[in-house]
C-alpha cells in the first residue's frame, strides 16, 4: 500500500465521512444517511487493499454470510447502503483517540511513570505490583503504547534475572495491568461497543466495572507479590536521578485529568441528552487541546498530535472493513429466520443465567485463541444479546460482555497485544496464553458473579 502516495491522504476522505455522520446525528436525514452508506461502501473497497489478511477474511465472511441472510429476509438490494452506517459512530470515535495519546506524550507523563518503575525495590514480587499499576495508569490514556513502554523499562531493570522468570513476569504484570485499565475506560472500543449493543448507560456500568477492576487487581497483586517474592531484585537502591515528589505530582495530575474527563463525559451526556459514544467523541479534542495549554505544551501537542492522528487515521483499514461488514451482518441476521436457530439452545437454558454467562465467557476466550478478535465475537453475539435483553437485566449482560471481551486480550494467541509481547520478549505466544489463562478466567468469573447478583 505504501507504493501508492494517494493512500497517504486517506485521512481526508475518512474524516469527511465521519464529519457527515456527526452532522447527520443532529440532522437525522434519511437521504444523508443513504449518502453516508454509499460512502461507506467506497471506504470498504478502498480499505480492503490496506487491511491485514486476518481482517480481510473476517470481513469477507461477515459479508458473504450477511448477503445470504439478507436475501432470505426479503429486503431490497437498494436499501443496503442505509444499513451500513450503524457502526459509523464507533469508527468516528476510533479516529479521535490518537489526540488523547498525544497530549499524554507531549506532557511527558509516560516518561514520568516509567521513572517510577526505575525506582527499584527489594524483591521482584514488590516490583510486580508496581509494574502492573504503572501499566494500568499509562494504559488509561495510551492504550497499546503503554504495554510496549512498560515492557521496555522492565526488560532493562530485570536484565540480570533468569530469562524464563523475566518473560513470565513481563507477560503477566504488563498485560494484566493493561486489561484492568481498559476494563472501565470510556476510550476503550470494547467497552463502548458492549454499551452500544446492550443499551446501558456508562454511568450505570462504571461503578461495577471499577469494583471488578479493584477486586481483580487486588487478587492478582497478592498472587504476583507471593509468586515472585523469592527472586531478589537485580538492583535494590533507589536511583538518585528520580524525583519522587515530582513523580507524585505528575501521577496526581494525570489521575485528576482522567477523573475530570470522566465527569465531563457523564455531565455533558446527561445535560445535552446525547449518547455515550458521541459524548466521548466530541469531548476528546477540546479536552486535550485545553489540557495541552494548561500544562504549557500546546506546540508539542500540535506537532505530536497532528502527525499521530494522520498516521493512525490513514491506517484504520482493519477496523473500517470489520465494522462496516459487521453492520451488514448484524442487520441481516436480525431480520432473518436464522436467528431463531441460534436462540433456541440458549433459551432452553435461559433459566440458568450463570450457565449462559459462563457460556458467553467461554466463547470469547475460545474464539480469541483461534485468532478471532473480541470485536468480531461481539458482532456474532449482537443479535443473540438483543434477544437476551428481554430475559435478563441489560446491565448484567453488559458486564459479562465487557469482562469477557477484555479478558481475551491476555490470552488471544494471535491477538495484537500477545503477539507484540511475544516479539518483544522473544517467547512463544502460546506460553503467554497459558500463563494468563487463569487470570482471564478469574476476570471473567468475577464479572459473571457480579452480573449474576445484579439480575
Amino acid at each position: 500500500m505504501k507504493q501508492y502516495s494517494v493512500f497517504q491522504y486517506l485521512y481526508i476522505f475518512y474524516t469527511f465521512v465521519f464529519v457527515l455522520h456527526i452532522a447527520n446525528i443532529f440532522i437525522a436525514s434519511e437521504r444523508l444517511n443513504y449518502l453516508i452508506g454509499l460512502l461507506a461502501i467506497a471506504m470498504l473497497l478502498i480499505s480492503f487493499v490496506g487491511a491485514s489478511r486476518l481482517f480481510r477474511i473476517l470481513s469477507a465472511a461477515f459479508i458473504v454470510v450477511g448477503a445470504c441472510l439478507y436475501v432470505t429476509s426479503g429486503q431490497e438490494v437498494l436499501a443496503i447502503p442505509s444499513v451500513l452506517t450503524s457502526n459509523m459512530a464507533l469508527l468516528t470515535l476510533l479516529a479521535m483517540l490518537p489526540w488523547m495519546n498525544s497530549v499524554v506524550r507531549s506532557g511527558r507523563f509516560d516518561q514520568s511513570l516509567n521513572n517510577l518503575m526505575k525506582a527499584n525495590v527489594a524483591d521482584v514480587g514488590k516490583l510486580y505490583v508496581r509494574g502492573s499499576a504503572t501499566t494500568l495508569t499509562l494504559a488509561a490514556f495510551l492504550n497499546l503504547s503503554a504495554v510496549t513502554i512498560s515492557q521496555d523499562v522492565l526488560k532493562a531493570n530485570l536484565a540480570q534475572l533468569n530469562k524464563k522468570v523475566r518473560d513470565s513476569f513481563i507477560s503477566t504484570s504488563t498485560l494484566r495491568g493493561f486489561t484492568l485499565a481498559l476494563l472501565w475506560s470510556p476510550l476503550e472500543i470494547l467497552v463502548v461497543l458492549s454499551i452500544f449493543v446492550t443499551g446501558v448507560s456508562y454511568v450505570a456500568i462504571l461503578p461495577w466495572l471499577l469494583l471488578i477492576a479493584v477486586v481483580t487487581f487486588t487478587i492478582d497483586s497478592l498472587w504476583g507479590r507471593y509468586h515472585f517474592r523469592k527472586y531478589a531484585s537485580p538492583s535494590k537502591k533507589l536511583s538518585r536521578d528520580i524525583d519522587v515528589k515530582g513523580l507524585a505530582k505528575k501521577i496526581a495530575h494525570l489521575s485528576s485529568a482522567l477523573v475530570l474527563f470522566l465527569v465531563l463525559v457523564i455531565v455533558c451526556g446527561t445535560f445535552f441528552k446525547i449518547d455515550f459514544i458521541l459524548t466521548v467523541t466530541l469531548l476528546i479534542f477540546p479536552f486535550t487541546f485545553i489540557w495541552s495549554f494548561i500544562i504549557k505544551r500546546g506546540r508539542s501537542f500540535w506537532i505530536i498530535g497532528w502527525s499521530t492522528w494522520k498516521m493512525k487515521t490513514n491506517t484504520m483499514q482493519n477496523f473500517i472493513i470489520l465494522f462496516i461488514s459487521l453492520s451488514f451482518f448484524s442487520n441481516s441476521i436480525s431480520t432473518s429466520t436464522f436467528l431463531e436457530v441460534i436462540e433456541k439452545p440458549i433459551f432452553l437454558v435461559a433459566e440458568y443465567p450463570l450457565l449462559v454467562f459462563f457460556m458467553i465467557q467461554a466463547l470469547f476466550i475460545l474464539l480469541s485463541m483461534f485468532g478471532i478478535h473480541p470485536i468480531a465475537t461481539i458482532g456474532i453475539l449482537t443479535s443473540l444479546i438483543g434477544s437476551l435483553l428481554d430475559v435478563y437485566n441489560p446491565l448484567s449482560l453488559a458486564i459479562v460482555m465487557v469482562t469477557s471481551a477484555i479478558s481475551t486480550l491476555t490470552v488471544g494467541t494471535y491477538g495484537l497485544v500477545v503477539t507484540l509481547t511475544a516479539m518483544d520478549t522473544n517467547q512463544s505466544p502460546y506460553r503467554i496464553t497459558l500463563n494468563n489463562l487463569p487470570y482471564a478466567l478469574l476476570l471473567g468469573g468475577i464479572g459473571t458473579t457480579v452480573a449474576y447478583f445484579l439480575l
